[in-house]
């Protein structure tokens, strides 16, 4: 079901696409381990197998992996979006809006029953996208696992 389509966004010089073989994954890998909040430590072979297994788009500038996004998803009824980030020199020019608008403009998305996130601080870009407080939190439970990737758990 999953689709190949390059975006460019001309007035940028930004490259945005969800072809994998443009993207950088060790590069992702490596701002996901050493800067996110989410998954730091992170081994490269556990995020190769998420981004070889979900919707990614990524975003390319002078052939440099800028952002990055993927949605977790079966393609019919759900999708978790995860690892999303723009770098720093990056942020600011309306990237970020951009990927979500391009990731939320696919048919397949649109027909998706739910689409969930977790976010520490980007609630204002989510929102534009329509993510939203869930509306009955007590019927939401997880398992986390912060610390699985520093062995201090």
């Amino acid at each position: 079901m999953e689709t190949t389509t390059v975006f460019t966004i001309p007035w940028s010089g930004f490259t945005l696409t969800t072809d994998k073989n443009l993207m950088k994954p060790t590069d992702v890998h490596r701002w996901i381990a050493e800067e996110s909040y989410w998954a730091k430590g992170i081994p490269e072979s556990v995020f190769l197998n998420s981004f070889q297994n979900s919707f990614c788009l990524g975003a390319l500038k002078e052939g440099r992996q800028v952002a990055f996004a993927r949605l977790i998803t079966d393609y019919a009824t759900f999708g978790y979006l995860a690892d999303v980030f723009v770098l720093e020199p990056h942020r600011g020019k309306g990237l970020g809006r951009k990927m979500m608008e391009l990731i939320f403009d696919q048919d397949w998305v649109k027909n998706l029953r739910r689409v969930m996130l977790a976010t520490r601080d980007a609630h204002e870009l989510y929102e534009k996208s329509g993510f939203h407080l869930c509306s009955k939190p007590e019927r939401i439970m997880e398992i986390v696992r912060p610390d699985l990737y520093s062995g201090s758990n």
